[in-house]
């Protein structure tokens, strides 16, 4: 047998199917993960339980439709595959069969914003892709629709799919995905929500573009998704005529 390429990535994809059924936002083998490579990307094979996975059942494919291996992947490979050809910044998909937004798929309406975490998803609502069947170009087709500008969807009688720019990340918004959807139901019980308007989700969005940065993560202008508190022990600077000059002498500031 060949050496297995990318086996770090293969344990890793692993290791987040298994948190996924852990964390209780998948079930059985229902769902599926994947992560970008150079060469196209690797993800789950079709119908193998989590907790038997072994990393020669995780699927090398291109980006044109193809496999290495003597197992199949998922059945939902296309939309994988799709989100890699499509948006570049996606380097890895969640794909689950959750709870709440299964259920909530089921009404084939958008998510309003109901709540700021709404964004997210990338904006202003989420979307809930029509109604295809399952592991067809026309389900990748929808989905794609509703994923423009978007991270993540529902996707009609079925489910839910968000990406990331790593397993960690993807894994992270499918868990809010679902919390959201729980939220969004438990609040319909009781009433109608109230939505936040377009000017409000408009900041929020921008706060979003730096959530979970760090201070030396940020740009001039950013929106600061932490709006700060005073850091009591910053370390004293130098001031703007010294900074040019080190610079200039090509010594640290």
């Amino acid at each position: 047998m060949a050496k297995l390429k990318y086996l770090d990535l293969r344990q890793a994809v692993i290791d987040t199917c298994l948190r996924m059924n852990e964390e209780g936002i998948n079930q059985g083998t229902s769902g599926n993960v994947s992560v970008r490579t150079p060469e196209g990307f690797l993800m789950t094979a079709s119908g193998i339980p989590y907790d038997r996975m072994k990393p020669e059942h995780v699927v090398e494919m291109d980006l044109d439709g193809g496999y290495v291996g003597e197992y199949l992947p998922s059945t939902e490979w296309r939309m994988h595959m799709d989100i890699f050809k499509h948006r570049p910044e996606a380097g890895a998909v969640v794909h689950t069969h959750s709870i709440y937004a299964t259920a909530l798929s089921c009404l084939r309406k958008d998510i309003p914003p109901f709540h700021y975490m709404i964004g997210i998803a990338g904006g202003t609502t989420l979307r809930c892709a029509t109604y295809a069947e399952y592991g067809t170009q026309e389900l990748s087709d929808a989905m794609l629709k509703a994923m423009k500008d978007r991270q993540a969807c529902l996707l009609a009688n079925h489910g839910q799919i968000a990406f990331g720019p790593n397993l960690e990340k993807a894994l992270w918004r499918a868990g809010e995905v679902e919390t959201l959807c729980h939220q969004y139901w438990a609040a319909l019980q009781a009433g109608k929500p109230v939505l936040l308007n377009e000017r409000q989700m408009k900041t929020v969005l921008a706060r979003f573009k730096t959530y979970g940065k760090q201070p030396d993560e940020l740009k001039t202008g950013d929106a600061l998704s932490v709006i700060g508190p005073v850091r009591r022990d910053a370390p004293k600077r130098a001031a703007p005529r010294v900074l040019a000059a080190r610079k200039k002498a090509g010594k640290p500031a």
